[in-house]
């Protein structure tokens, strides 16, 4: 199948798909995974997932009631750190959002007030700002600087080779299978992100498999009452 569209004319008109699509993660170059990761959890997002395994490391954290994740890490992206730009972060309330920024440490602009083009209606919640931007940017520019010597590494996470890591994959895995033919249509991630962060914390095998199914009945409303 070919996806080439180079063909096209700007008068040509594409068939909107039908398929059910969802933005699911959004991957962050950073140097410092540490202090990226104690940033992002400063704001108060959720840390799903640490993997690591030397080479690869891999932490993914979601914003508050956001369908869509970051990644960030070591050996999962030959961007520049800090060059990723404008990602932003949609709010009901502007001013009570960077007031929490403020409350957690973070630099941020004053609000401006972007003029409307003329004609265009007055709706509540239509402004904009760099605010936003301006977090982001604080987000990505400070983990972009390189780590000093001596830094102090994270906590509450196991170094792992690869080959444990890919041991611990496989187990994952493994009993996924059990959980995937008595649940109904689920996106896999999900479950492993909760199976291998009970891993990573010390849990058994029976422990995380049972907190992997808390997390999707919780969270995601996937429950398999037979698994």
């Amino acid at each position: 199948m070919s996806t080439d569209v180079g063909g096209a004319t700007s008068t040509e008109t594409t068939e909107l798909s039908t398929i059910d699509m969802g933005l699911e993660v959004v991957t962050v170059p950073v140097s410092d995974v540490d202090r990226a990761k104690r940033f992002y959890q400063s704001l108060g997002w959720r840390l799903d997932v640490d993997l690591d395994g030397g080479d690869l490391r891999v932490v993914q954290m979601t914003p508050p009631h956001s369908q869509c994740s970051i990644h960030f890490g070591k050996g999962i992206t030959p961007a520049e750190p800090g060059s990723l730009d404008r990602l932003l972060l949609a709010v009901k309330d502007i001013d009570v959002a960077r007031e929490d920024l403020i409350s957690r440490g973070v630099e941020v602009s004053e609000v401006d007030e972007q003029p409307k083009p003329p004609g265009s209606p007055t709706r509540q919640g239509a402004r904009t700002s760099p605010t936003r931007h301006s977090a982001t940017r604080t987000a990505t520019a400070g983990c972009s600087k390189r780590s000093r010597p001596g830094s102090p590494g994270g906590s509450g996470r196991t170094d792992m080779d690869v080959a444990s890591l890919a041991d611990l994959l496989h187990e994952t895995a493994e009993h996924h299978d059990r959980f995937e033919k008595a649940a109904p249509e689920h996106d896999w991630w999900d479950w492993y992100a909760a199976y291998l962060d009970a891993r990573q914390s010390g849990s058994g095998p029976d422990e995380a498999y049972a907190a992997a199914g808390r997390y999707m009945a919780e969270v995601k409303h996937i429950v398999a009452p037979s698994a």
